[in-house]
């Protein structure tokens, strides 16, 4: 152990030893060695232990000290640095962008724009996926068109029509203002005619189905199928419409109104008097 007056000072033992032997120099009092470095024996004496130790520590030894310093310091690795707060483990990272002026903020929150510049009069707020329409007719998912399944499967529709054909006429009979009477008159014959373009695409249906079972037996016997032209088909339906008219008895009245029309096609052919 070494003591010393106010002028003069014990042997030092380390670093921590001068720093409180210059503090007893100062104050002028008497420095003994102590465990935790130098003590003052003075009438208010200082101590250096407290001095530069906690109040808690002050009592403990050197290793014990250095203990404790060393899991403060692990203890303060652990903490963020720079203020930040550490992220708790139960939530997720709230994710960020980065905005124009070069901040960073929530994804969630709404995006700033600029209240000067025009908004657009139809702004797309929301995607909205583009509806794409279906045609039925030209579309696979409908199946392939089959005329005689189709045929069979609406034929319920014929006799609707005919219903209202016959309900038609009926008002017809019994109207009196002329406005209606044209206008109901303008729809029995649009209905008219709808029925002839039907009966007459079945017998043109009916037709062919005719030719494709002789072509197929043919094939049958060995022989090699013929494929009729066009000018050949128009002279069978010809032919049946001739047959059909004799039998209603239009023949002579068709075969007028053909000639007539025959002639006016004539006179448009011959060259007129300006010409000669």
């Amino acid at each position: 152990m070494g003591t010393g007056t106010g002028g003069e000072t014990g042997p030092v033992a380390s670093g921590r030893g001068d720093r409180a032997g210059a503090a007893g120099r100062r104050e002028g009092g008497t420095l003994v060695s102590c465990s935790g470095g130098w003590k003052c024996l003075q009438s208010a004496p200082c101590d250096p232990c407290a001095m530069l130790c906690p109040p808690d520590e002050a009592e403990l030894s050197l290793e014990e000290r250095l203990q404790m310093q060393s899991e403060s310091g692990t203890r303060a690795s652990r903490q963020p640095s720079n203020g930040e707060k550490a992220a708790k483990p139960g939530k997720a990272p709230v994710k960020q962008r980065l905005n124009k002026k070069g901040m960073f903020f929530p994804s969630f929150r709404p995006v700033e724009m600029s209240a000067k510049k025009p908004m657009p009069f139809l702004r797309q707020v929301v995607p909205v996926t583009k509806k794409v329409h279906r045609d039925p007719r030209f579309d696979d998912l409908s199946g392939e068109y089959n005329p005689e399944i189709f045929m069979k499967t609406y034929s319920f529709l014929d006799t609707i029509k005919k219903q209202e054909k016959e309900m038609v006429q009926r008002q017809l009979k019994k109207c009196r203002d002329v406005e209606q009477k044209e206008k109901l008159q303008q729809l029995l014959n649009r209905m008219t005619q709808q029925e002839q373009a039907q009966k007459k695409q079945q017998k043109r249906r009916e037709r062919e189905l005719t030719l494709k079972r002789q072509q197929r037996e043919l094939a049958k016997q060995g022989k090699k199928p013929f494929f009729l032209k066009k000018s050949e088909k128009r002279k069978l339906e010809l032919a049946e419409k001739y047959v059909e008219l004799k039998r209603s008895g239009k023949l002579e009245s068709f075969l007028n109104k053909k000639r007539k029309r025959n002639a006016v096609k004539d006179k448009r052919r011959l060259p007129s008097q300006k010409n000669l």
